[in-house]
């Protein structure tokens, strides 16, 4: 873990460029503008095959009671994310990201309940790789709803990783598992060999396609 060095322009292009070899940047805390970039030894990762639905979250996804969309409200769905008591998201990290989304890097899949964004996730594209970034829910289940419609929506546009960066107990429910640096560099490299189109699957996706 190292400070990132002052001078050092944050831009998409260093941002994917990092993503590339395997390192991602965090702050902090909202209120501190600095950054920070990690390494880690071991890397979360959800393999797209082994992406788990349990009972009660098929029945939900089934129910089909919110409205999934994509990239309609971004800048929404990291600001969810960031709207908890401590976020490593601050200012720069928001507004680098809303410059990748606004080159088409970066995207979210949103949950919405009417007019309410509920839950959602996002992330960063590049080749066949996904960078899953953070997720929030305003619902029960709503983060793991965003993220099941994700799995689908990158196995059907060619993906061939998507990285959680950490495994929580909540992404290890999902499938969510760990693997060494070196295996991670492995399979990020495959990826980045690969062209993957984050919008080939339909915007509109029954319930009944994401649990096939």
């Amino acid at each position: 873990m190292a400070k990132d060095e002052p001078t050092l322009e944050l831009t998409p292009e260093l941002i994917l460029s990092a993503y590339a070899q395997g390192i991602f940047p965090m702050a902090e805390s909202r209120d501190d503008d600095g950054l920070f970039w990690l390494d880690p030894e071991m890397r979360g990762v959800i393999p797209l095959d082994g992406f788990h639905i349990s009972r009660s979250l098929r029945k939900d996804i089934l129910r089909e009671r919110y409205q999934i969309k994509v990239d309609t409200d971004f800048a929404g769905v990291i600001a969810g994310c960031a709207d908890r008591d401590e976020t490593w998201i601050n200012g720069p990290i928001f507004n680098i990201y809303m410059d990748l989304f606004n080159a088409g890097y970066a995207h979210s899949v949103e949950v919405w309940d009417g007019s309410e964004l509920v839950g959602g996730a996002y992330g960063v594209t590049l080749m066949g790789a996904f960078f899953g970034e953070s997720m929030f829910s305003r619902r029960p289940n709503a983060s793991k709803i965003a993220l099941a419609y994700l799995v689908s929506r990158l196995n059907e546009g060619g993906f061939k990783l998507l990285d959680t960066q950490f495994i929580t107990p909540h992404l290890a429910s999902l499938g969510g598992i760990e693997i060494p640096r070196a295996s991670y560099r492995r399979v990020l490299q495959d990826a980045l060999t690969v062209e993957a189109n984050f919008l080939r699957q339909p915007l509109t996706v029954s319930g009944r396609q994401v649990c096939t």
